[in-house]
């Protein structure tokens, strides 16, 4: 008998049916679209402007450390989380958790959230034009910081703009998530 720290780990394979390569790239690239923004949020944290012209009154540091990092360190853990719509432990609840562990996952209790989710990310992170060369998205008018380099105003653009892919992946990888784990017919 194999210990538990020998055994391989859970492949892409351990899924009812066959994950598509696209769709399981597609699930384990998602964290590192996200990762951009969540670095480039971090100086944020010691209030290093990175080119931003600040009004005055920024909030404290306890205010603002706890902010930071969690706006950081949440996309992250929601997009590793999203990496399940390609695994077996959101087609079957794993063993250790009491009471509900190896029963089936209903497919609607993945899917629906997901695609649930990916429709608030499409609409929050998805910036449409309201005229003057303007842009507005539901967290926020954006284009109206002013940068004290043109530079700046690049390196934020590049960072922040893959946010807007994260809703439309999300929910590409609950259809295809849905299409693998079709919901069974009720008999009577």
């Amino acid at each position: 008998m194999t210990p538990k720290i020998l055994r391989r780990p859970p492949s892409a394979g351990d899924t009812e049916r066959p994950v598509p390569r696209r769709v399981a790239t597609l699930a384990y690239a998602l964290p590192l679209l996200l990762l951009p923004s969540c670095l480039w949020r971090l100086p944020f944290v010691p209030h290093f402007d990175m080119g931003q012209v600040q009004e005055d009154g920024m909030p404290t540091y306890w205010i603002s450390i706890p902010y930071v990092l969690g706006l950081s360190v949440l996309p992250e853990a929601l997009a590793l989380l999203t990496t399940g719509l390609v695994r077996g432990w959101v087609e079957v609840v794993p063993r250790w958790i009491p009471y509900i562990g190896g029963r089936r996952v209903p497919p609607m209790a993945a899917t629906g959230p997901a695609v649930l989710g990916g429709l608030i990310l499409t609409l929050l992170f998805t910036a449409v034009p309201i005229g003057n060369g303007r842009r507005i998205a539901l967290y926020g008018v954006i284009d109206t910081v002013a940068y004290t380099d043109d530079a700046w105003q690049v390196l934020a653009t590049v960072c922040v703009t893959p946010l807007a892919a994260w809703g439309p992946v999300t929910i590409a990888l609950a259809v295809a998530y849905h299409r693998r784990r079709p919901i069974p017919a009720v008999t009577a």
